[in-house]
């Protein structure tokens, strides 16, 4: 079944005419994505994608006209925390931002308006969203995935698609992989999927990536001791920053001994989550894990 997209998604592009929305927009459709529109001020009766897609002045016309509900975002940072609002404003159900350098104050406006409407907000800077087989909402690279019962959450693009290629490798599919973003404030967060995925009866096994920085790790391991089923395998980057400094991602700061990768490896552990050492376990570990549970009798 999958969570967030499938090959029904009816997705909307915003900044289409850009040379980045338009290259990845066309790679989503190529994937086999649902692409039925894009967003443009001022653009509106155009078509982008050599002529595939009609172009909109706003994604309430877009919503009207061609029954978008996933919105995906490559509008220039000055632009973006409106370009979200607008697509949550119009009732577009998912909304995934790639945009990374949005301001923290913006984002905490965007947060709140997002929330107060009901759609889902993935991002920003991200990678998106990834159904093999299905529909590709971002820019993962679609081909090193393969359809199948693994869900995959990570902060790190990067380290998504290590993720990927490690289950890949040892066998496993993907039911989907999201990448959240790295930003101190962000729209979804591993707690929020963790609960799809435990949802969803086309997902095993759950790989949870997250560092250093931040509590949201620690909640999502409390999260899955008190009301997730599946096994969770959970990876966490930066264990060799020190404190006080930041490792790549805005978000990634340790100012504390509890947002420490130890601590947070520590209490994961202890919440009952499969804590791997490299990227290079997840697959064999996944594997372990599930060979583990059937041996068990635990029904997946």
């Amino acid at each position: 079944m999958a969570i967030l997209v499938n090959r029904n998604s009816r997705i909307i592009v915003q900044g289409i005419t850009g040379s980045e929305g338009g290259f990845h927009a066309g790679q989503c459709l190529e994937y086999g994505g649902n692409v039925v529109g894009g967003v443009t001020p001022g653009k509106g009766g155009q078509t982008a994608l050599d002529g595939q897609v009609p172009v909109f002045d706003s994604c309430a016309e877009a919503r009207r006209e061609v029954g978008a509900n996933v919105s995906l975002i490559f509008v220039p940072p000055p632009f973006a925390a409106d370009a979200i609002m607008e697509a949550a404003a119009a009732g577009i159900e998912l909304i995934v931002c790639i945009t990374e350098g949005i301001p923290v104050a913006q984002m905490v406006e965007v947060k709140a308006f997002v929330e107060q409407t009901g759609s889902r907000f993935i991002g920003p800077n991200c990678p998106g969203v990834l159904t093999p087989g299905q529909a590709k909402v971002g820019i993962m690279p679609g081909f090193i995935a393969k359809e199948g019962r693994i869900g995959v959450i990570s902060k790190s693009g990067t380290l998504t698609y290590e993720a990927v290629d490690q289950l890949v490798k040892e066998g496993f599919g993907q039911s989907t992989c999201i990448g959240i973003g790295g930003d101190p404030i962000i729209g979804t967060t591993m707690t929020d999927l963790l609960e799809m995925f435990e949802n969803d009866p086309d997902t095993d096994a759950i790989v949870m990536i997250g560092e250093i920085g931040g509590s949201m790790e620690i909640d999502a391991a409390k999260f899955a001791k008190s009301t997730v089923s599946k096994p969770v395998v959970g990876y966490i980057a930066g264990q060799t920053a020190p404190p006080g400094r930041r490792m790549g991602h805005a978000g990634a700061i340790v100012s504390g001994a509890d947002e420490s990768a130890a601590a947070k490896k520590k209490l994961m552990a202890e919440c009952g989550v499969n804590v791997v050492e490299s990227p290079a376990d997840i697959g064999r570990t996944v594997k372990a894990v599930l060979k583990h549970h059937i041996e068990i009798g635990v029904e997946l």
